[in-house]
């Protein structure tokens, strides 16, 4: 079991950064690929970015390419996504989340998730 939880979230105007984290405990984080996903009001969870159990692979959904950036350190069991120039469709709730597998992009293969953490962009 592992227990997830996000932090770094908050009130931004357009074109600010933003580094949201995630703090694993229960069992490292080094076993599982990670990723990280949003969902806005009214809208349904998408991917942004997941990272590979070493960190030696990354991968990006069309709208977070350039902009973001996910990074990992397992030894101690932290994920983090470097947001840039943030735009006012970036507004959502962003989650964390531990899989078993490789370098998965939907969310039903991730096996253990956080609570979230608010991002709200003002334009």
């Amino acid at each position: 079991q592992v227990q997830l939880v996000e932090s770094g979230g908050g009130l931004v105007q357009a074109g600010s950064s933003l580094r949201l984290s995630c703090a694993a405990s229960g069992r490292t984080l080094s076993i599982y690929a990670m990723g990280w996903f949003r969902q806005a009001p009214g809208k349904e969870r998408e991917f942004v970015a997941a990272i590979s159990r070493s960190g030696a692979d990354t991968t990006y959904a069309d709208s977070a390419k350039g902009r973001f950036t996910i990074s990992r350190d397992n030894l101690k069991n932290t994920v983090t996504l470097q947001m840039n120039n943030l735009k006012a469709e970036d507004t959502a709730v962003y989650y964390c989340a531990a899989s078993r597998y490789l370098l998965p992009v939907a969310a039903i293969s991730y096996n253990y998730w956080g609570q979230g953490t608010q991002v709200t962009v003002s334009s």
